[in-house]
């Protein structure tokens, strides 16, 4: 027989645990087991919902006087147990998005002001026969250095904390590789659109205009 989880499903290790009849449990004078709660299980084929009279009528044949309370589906159990992960995940997903959106924000407007401090070298590139396309792919690979390095960095510094992640989250693995795919993928994506646009944008300003201006 493998492991069970007994407390909660994001348990990591096993807990040494006995089972004994519930008859033999001590009780105080006066009581007897039938005041301790129990666990009653029941697999079905069909929804576990149409099997609750029929289930607790049996209960009742063997014991009238057992009450039958909080019928739960095992989806139930399972939601109920992993509530605080979820919520905790649900919680660090929106601080995460609101981190997402700040990062995206912050990286095209400084990728973009860069570009459009170097107006004035693009038009003297220009001026000097340089072509719209060189220019272009010249100022994207100077903007995506410093992105390449920065999700290089971004992702290291996140499988280093997937550890204390992992205990916030249940059923996606801490190190999800989509996850950090898409991310990446995301900030690239906002990189090359804050270099290529204002880049573009000064290759088709008239050069002597630009070089006339302070």
């Amino acid at each position: 027989m493998g492991d069970v989880k007994l407390d909660s499903l994001d348990e990591t290790r096993p807990v040494a645990t006995i089972y004994h009849p519930l008859a033999q449990v001590s009780v105080s004078p006066g009581e007897s087991w039938r005041s301790f709660g129990m666990n009653f299980t029941v697999r079905t084929n069909s929804d576990p919902a149409n099997s609750i009279s029929a289930v607790t009528a049996a209960i009742h044949q063997v014991g009238p006087d057992i009450p039958v309370v909080e019928v739960m589906s095992m989806n139930d159990v399972i939601a109920q147990s992993v509530s605080p992960q979820r919520f905790n995940m649900l919680l660090l997903a929106c601080f995460a998005g609101l981190a997402l959106i700040l990062a995206a924000v912050g990286i095209y407007g400084v990728l973009s002001y860069t570009v459009r401090r170097r107006v004035r070298e693009i038009g003297i590139r220009i001026a000097l026969g340089a072509s719209r396309q060189d220019v272009v792919r010249m100022v994207l690979a100077d903007g995506l250095k410093p992105i390449l390095l920065g999700v290089a960095l971004g992702l290291a510094a996140a499988v280093a904390l997937s550890r204390v992640v992992g205990s916030l989250i249940y059923g996606i693995r801490a190190t999800d590789p989509l996850t950090f795919a898409a991310v990446a993928l995301l900030l690239l994506i906002v990189g090359i659109f804050a270099t290529i646009i204002p880049a573009y944008r000064a290759t088709h300003i008239e050069p002597v205009r630009i070089l006339r201006e302070e």
